[in-house]
């Protein structure tokens, strides 16, 4: 499985951005995947996930804000985030969940700042 994230970029607090990830491989459909993010000089983190069946759940600094979804027929998980703040600031991942270390891809840069 190849993953490709994308959407990432430069939004004022406040903002909203929707970042997609593709997935190759026909494994998708059966993996839980995941969002992490990782900021300078922090550890990486989960931000959200999603069951196989559309099941999510949220780090308690997203919730409210963030929405990840999955459309299996497209091999995408996306994770659109509102209301973004500057502490969101972050490479933005997508993985299996649990990640699997072949799958780190390069993620997208979110950066939050006025």
């Amino acid at each position: 499985v190849q993953l490709q994230a994308s959407g990432g970029g430069l939004v004022q607090p406040g903002g909203s951005l929707r970042l997609s990830c593709a997935a190759s491989g026909s494994r998708f459909v059966s993996n839980a995947m995941g969002w992490y993010r990782q900021a300078p000089g922090k550890q990486r983190e989960l931000v959200a996930d999603i069951t196989s069946g559309g099941s999510a759940n949220y780090a308690d600094s997203v919730k409210g804000r963030f929405t990840i979804s999955r459309d299996n027929a497209k091999n995408t998980v996306y994770l659109q985030m509102n209301n973004l703040k500057p502490e969101d600031t972050a490479v933005y991942y997508c993985n299996a969940r649990p990640p699997v270390y072949e799958y780190w891809g390069q993620g997208t840069q979110v950066t939050v700042s006025s």
